[in-house]
């Protein structure tokens, strides 16, 4: 999963020894039909052979080696986004498999190339969960589909009911208020605990699981700025496993983001009726790509839209053409156009946005983007 601190490190890194090589593969199949990733790969590759100065090849001839090895070895194990960064003489290695496609790049350099990573993280929502009770607190992290448990808070000390009665129940009313004192106690220390952790990682929604009780009781201690955080409670067993988990929170993060979603559809279809670097309609999307200005792309899934395609220069558009006015180049007919401006905008780094089912961006033209200028 990725962490905000463990990037500000790896982006901080010089090889005062020698070069990283960092790896970014789209290898989503929506845009790999029977795993054409390998075919640009290999290009990466065979570009970084012929255009890299031979001392520096000789140097990284290992590190390409690993990289070349860990993508031909690993087919299954991938998501949409393959990231590898890797320096033998510095003695560094690491891969991210994500959940989003990236921009294929092969960079070779004193310094790791971490940058998209950082876009990734600034761009696509974390969440946390945190799941109560009376003696004891967990927090996960979920990103991307995954989920990572980052600490616990035990409070041993809180006694248990007390089960005498009789004469004894006497008693037995301070004994609870005592219970009572260590309860809040504990949840007094998780959310400080909570407080702490959300101030140090970038972080924008929370969960909160476990019993009425537990739940009713950490809200109401909690400060604004994390309340402001909330976006639902659920009912979780304080002992279950991660994949428990989140299969328990998906559904809440999934109407989450599908709110989101359609906030973010109103505001790009308005900005775009006031022309304010944003466009809709396919037409349109098109010409920005041609002008590299995509910065985020919408459009909905499964939606199909035929048009042409330049076989020499990649030029996409709506208009019916005999040959390419950019390169004279050969024009082709093809059906999925939406499909190739999702290729291309990731090509370029853009950010995509598989929109499940918007009428408001349906009655656009099916697709839409923010623009970088």
């Amino acid at each position: 999963m990725l962490d905000k601190k463990e990037l500000k490190e790896i982006a901080n890194m010089e090889g005062k020894d020698g070069y990283f090589v960092s790896l970014y593969l789209n290898v989503d199949p929506m845009f790999n039909p029977r795993g054409n990733y390998m075919v640009h790969f290999k290009n990466m590759m065979k570009n970084a052979a012929e255009s890299i100065n031979k001392a520096v090849y000789k140097e990284v001839k290992d590190d390409l080696e690993k990289v070349e090895n860990y993508v031909t070895s690993n087919k299954r194990l991938f998501k949409k986004g393959l990231v590898i960064i890797s320096s033998s003489t510095n003695s560094f290695w690491k891969e991210y498999n994500l959940s989003v496609p990236v921009k294929n790049e092969l960079i070779v350099d004193k310094t790791p190339y971490a940058k998209p990573l950082m876009d990734i993280l600034d761009n696509y929502q974390r969440y946390a969960v945190l799941l109560v009770d009376k003696e004891s607190a967990r927090i996960f992290v979920v990103h991307l589909g995954e989920i990572v448990e980052y600490g616990e808070v035990q409070t041993p000390d809180v006694p248990g009911k007390h089960k005498k009665g009789g004469w004894f129940s006497l008693s037995q009313n301070r004994y609870e208020r005592h219970i009572d004192f260590h309860v809040a106690i504990h949840l007094k220390d998780v959310v400080e605990k909570l407080d702490s952790f959300l101030s140090g990682e970038y972080i924008g929604r929370l969960i909160i699981g476990g019993s009425d009780e537990a739940l009713t009781a950490v809200k109401g201690m909690l400060h604004k700025t994390v309340i402001d955080k909330v976006i639902d409670t659920v009912k979780i067993e304080m002992f279950a496993k991660p994949d428990e988990i989140i299969k328990k929170v998906q559904p809440v993060v999934l109407k989450y983001e599908k709110q989101k979603e359609e906030e973010e559809v109103d505001f790009l279809i308005e900005r775009a009726m006031k022309n304010e670097n944003a466009v809709i309609g396919l037409e349109n999307v098109l010409n920005a790509l041609q002008k590299q200005r995509v910065m985020k792309l919408f459009f909905v899934k499964d939606h199909k839209a035929s048009g042409y395609i330049c076989n020499s220069c990649g030029l996409l558009t709506e208009q019916k053409i005999d040959s390419c006015s950019y390169c004279s180049g050969e024009i082709e007919v093809v059906d999925y156009m939406i499909d190739l401006a999702a290729k291309k905008a990731a090509q370029q780094g853009a950010l995509i946005e598989v929109v499940t089912e918007s009428k408001k961006l349906f009655d656009a033209g099916a697709i839409g983007a923010f623009l970088r200028f």
